[in-house]
């Protein structure tokens, strides 16, 4: 099997950390706006508090996946011929960027009186771009191999259990 696909940089035993990484980002920054909703919703101030600390892991969590991931998309030529690689980083750029623009009103304004309308918009467009930039790095992935081993891509025989 050829090895003509573009390779993960940062890794360790040949596994890519960014991959790894990726899903605290996801996770804070997904939850955020649904802590933003259910604050509007039941005026609970705990809920808008929780907000500003999500986001605040989401973008310190955002900043170190996007180190490996800078690291692998200057570390391989191919990586940076890939449009969607392009635009992945960008995208992901611009979701933290509007995060921590939400994140610093919420500290600066108050946790509650920063969700209306500023905070929760922030926090739904973060998340918009996250799913588009999420996809593109399936597609990254899995229609152009980024970080995956040549050796992986091998048939694997399943032994049934009878």
């Amino acid at each position: 099997m050829t090895d003509d696909h573009p390779h993960s940089t940062a890794k360790v035993a040949g596994h890519p950390l960014h991959p790894m990484l990726i899903p605290f980002p996801i996770a804070f920054l997904t939850a955020a706006p649904v802590t933003d909703v259910v604050y509007l919703a039941t005026d609970r101030p705990g809920w808008a508090e929780a907000s500003m600390w999500l986001l605040g892991a989401g973008i310190a969590s955002a900043l170190l996946a996007a180190v490996l991931g800078f690291i692998d998309f200057f570390g391989d030529k191919d990586v940076r011929r890939l449009r969607q690689a392009w635009l992945h980083m960008i995208g992901n750029l611009v979701a933290v960027a509007l995060a921590a623009v939400s994140f610093y009103l919420r500290s600066t304004a108050g946790a509650q009186e920063a969700v209306a309308p500023a905070g929760v918009t922030l926090s739904m467009a973060t998340l918009a771009i996250m799913l588009f930039t999420a996809w593109l790095g399936g597609e990254l992935v899995y229609r152009h191999r980024v970080g995956i081993d040549a050796g992986d891509l091998e048939p694997v025989r399943v032994r049934s259990g009878r």
